[in-house]
């Protein structure tokens, strides 16, 4: 049996004597004998050790991986604590590096965190809030948000903020169209578009005041108190950049044959997570040095992949001065070609977890599941509970106004939850899903609102209204997590652009309904609204019809309201009318009857059905108590009254506002709408079986008569009288 020496083996090696796979294995295990080769089983045998071997160096590695990351970070925490003992503060002077690696520790209590977003679109809104979610969560200080946003997001997160009434947080908005000015001129082939490359462009646009600013990409989650990551600008001397290395090969060259990235030093750095020294960079003139890079570079690579990561890397491998290493905890990539895994030891560990690929929670990572929980605790989490008070920072609460209206409600008045319910400003999120559309000449936009157990409604919906609709949903958070996986698997809603969709969060007893109307008719584009309910049907056509009967009416000048008679059906499975002629058969036939005959005739009585069936032409009606028709009217019309919740004139005040306003209603002779059967709500449940209910809506009816009254003087002496 001849041995075959460690000299011979790197001879065989260079030459190609072996195949590789082979000589990898006797490279490593010196005592491989020649007769092992002879047969499949000693080769498989051999295979095998090989591969125990592989995986015991790969471990070897990964564990030396994590001691070198634990080095760098007890090298970090040391720089910090040198820094703040050369700090001029003698408060600061006297810390202990142990007070440095407490949590927050010498982040003064009231000072301001300032964090800087690029979010632009609809969708892109949705991944802010669970960012700024996970953020709100662990943070112990005042935070001032910089969103770098188009007209869509600041629309929708001006009136998310407002309506979430956080205290200690504050935001500024900087416009795209603005900076796209010294951006557009780059090709960039990453998928985030022109927004990707706006990074590059903070120190033009960010305030001059601010001199240092943490940038955030949306996909981030955080696992820590934001202070952590704010705190270590301590330890940026002369570097105006604090980057996480980047955890794939993609800079390296080994994501694919023939791969030529951007130039980068060694790895690289990730722009996912930055801490970025403004007063620094302005001082090195950094829009002048990014850009004469980027020209250089683009002679060559002829666009970017990565966005602004490309540019970015490209001027730090020229300028290696300017970038101070951070540690990998505080921005672990996850994507199929990361090895996000050296980073770290314990998952516990870890600060913001990064999810910086197209594929997001679909990647591949040993502990993906651990990740992917963190992420949804904070996509479900009520968003409610991050309402909690700072105290201490001078500054004024959101939530004086509240509780200023909440205390002046006698707690010992027996409807305080019902005028309590009145004073909540709902959290709310518009445009929860891509919304895309340009009105035309006396557009109309079908106006409703809903709740979870209404959800099966929409897409029948869609099929009798082609024009624009504005929702509003009542949803938890965990609902609207429910809703947008019902809407993005459904092909007849995500065809569909021209419907708002308006999300807003639960909180209270009761449903608010005239608040979710207010909210679905604030947020319409057209001039003209019809204001209906989810579980209506309109008739096929109805969007074409109502669009000439408003051009005919002279609605832009006249206060006029057009009303659609309604009807019903008591049969799941029906066979809808396409014509008046066919309801009028089904009428008569006892398949559909007048909308509620049997239980409120008087809500829809005045229509005068009877007038309706022979009728040609618009007719006008009057006024009568209880009248609560569906109409057609323009979008400058007085709100609904709030105070009324669930079930119970919430209808009928707002028309007895609009006779009281002078809008004439005009009944519609060729236009139906027709209600569907469903489950009784748990409002009308709730007004059945309480006692308190009734007397409280009485109550609420009463005080809403007065104070019509007092507005509108002696004409509207007469609603005085409704019981």
């Amino acid at each position: 049996m001849i041995r075959l020496k460690r000299n011979t083996l790197i001879f065989l090696v260079i030459f190609g004597a072996f195949p590789v796979f082979t000589l990898v294995y006797l490279a490593i295990n010196s005592d491989a004998t020649v007769s092992e080769f002879n047969s499949e089983e000693g080769l498989g045998r051999l295979e095998a050790k090989l591969a125990n071997k592989i995986r015991d160096l790969e471990k070897q590695n990964m564990y030396l991986q994590k001691k070198l990351s634990k080095a760098r970070n007890q090298y970090l925490n040391i720089q910090m604590a040198v820094a703040l003992q050369n700090e001029s503060d003698p408060r600061l002077r006297n810390r202990t590096r142990l007070d440095c690696l407490n949590q927050g520790s010498d982040i003064p209590k009231c000072e301001a965190i300032h964090v800087a977003i690029v979010c632009a679109g609809h969708n892109a809104t949705r991944d802010v809030v669970t960012l700024l979610k996970s953020v709100l969560f662990y943070r112990k200080n005042p935070l001032h948000f910089h969103l770098i946003s188009d007209t869509a997001a600041q629309i929708i997160l001006e009136k998310l903020f407002k309506t979430w009434s956080l205290n200690e947080m504050e935001w500024s908005f900087y416009p795209t169209d603005i900076m796209r000015q010294d951006i557009d001129w780059i090709p960039n082939k990453h998928y985030s578009g022109i927004y990707g490359l706006m990074k590059l462009v903070l120190p033009k646009y960010l305030p001059e005041y601010l001199q240092k600013v943490i940038v955030l990409d949306t996909d981030i989650t955080f696992a820590s108190d934001i202070a952590e990551l704010w705190k270590l600008f301590t330890i940026l001397g002369d570097e105006a950049l604090g980057l996480v290395e980047n955890q794939s090969d993609w800079y390296l060259g080994k994501i694919w044959k023939n791969h030529q990235p951007w130039p980068a030093l060694g790895r690289g750095f990730n722009t996912g997570v930055m801490l970025m020294n403004l007063e620094m960079l302005r001082q090195l003139k950094w829009m002048r040095l990014w850009r004469q890079v980027a020209e250089k570079d683009l002679m060559t690579m002829l666009s970017t992949q990565l966005a602004d990561q490309d540019i970015i890397n490209s001027v730090l491998k020229r300028n290696p001065q300017l970038v101070k290493t951070l540690p990998c905890q505080w921005n672990v990539q996850l994507s199929d070609n990361t090895r996000s895994e050296h980073c770290y030891s314990e998952v516990t560990d870890l600060k913001i977890i990064h999810w910086n690929s197209p594929k997001k929670l679909k990647v591949k990572n040993n502990h993906i599941e651990y990740f992917r929980n963190l992420y949804l605790t904070f996509l479900e989490y009520d968003g409610n509970l991050l309402r909690r008070e700072l105290f201490g920072c001078g500054t004024t609460n959101i939530t004086d106004t509240v509780q200023k209206q909440l205390s002046a409600i006698s707690e010992d008045d027996e409807c305080y939850d019902f005028r309590r319910e009145r004073v909540i400003v709902h959290r709310t999120h518009l445009y929860y899903i891509d919304y895309k559309y340009k009105p035309v000449e006396w557009d109309v936009t079908l106006v409703a609102q809903l709740s979870m157990d209404r959800l099966q409604m929409l897409e029948t919906i869609c099929k009798h209204w082609e024009g624009p609709i504005s929702l509003a949903l009542y949803m938890s958070d965990a609902e609207a997590q429910q809703f947008l996986r019902y809407a993005q698997g459904s092909e007849t809603l995500m065809n569909r652009k021209n419907i708002g969709y308006h999300v807003v969060y639960k909180d209270g007893q009761y449903y608010p309904v005239n608040y979710l109307r207010n909210v679905a008719l604030e947020n319409i584009q057209t001039e003209y609204a019809f204001l209906s309910d989810i579980d209506f049907l309109p008739m096929y056509g109805l969007y074409e019809y109502l669009k000439k009967a408003v051009a005919m009416s002279n609605m832009d000048s006249e206060k006029k309201a057009l009303v659609v008679p309604a009807f019903e059906t008591q049969r799941y499975r029906f066979s809808f009318p396409t014509t008046k002629t066919e309801l009028l058969s089904l009428l008569d036939s006892g398949e559909l009857y007048t909308f509620r005959y049997h239980v409120w005739a008087k809500g829809h009585a005045p229509t005068n059905y009877g007038k309706w069936r022979n009728a040609t032409g618009p007719y006008t009606v009057a006024w009568e108590q209880d009248f609560e028709p569906y109409i057609a009217v323009h979008k400058n019309i007085p709100q609904y009254d709030q105070r009324f919740i669930g079930f119970g004139w919430n209808k009928v005040s707002h028309i007895m506002q609009l006779d009281a306003e002078g809008y004439e209603l005009v009944v519609l002779p060729n236009a139906f709408i027709i209600h569907m059967p469903h489950a009784p709500s748990f409002d009308i449940a709730k007004f059945r079986s309480s006692s308190l209910y009734r007397r409280c809506l009485k109550t609420l009816k009463a005080e809403f008569q007065r104070d019509l009254s007092q507005k509108y003087g002696i004409k509207a002496l007469k609603y005085l009288s409704v019981d």
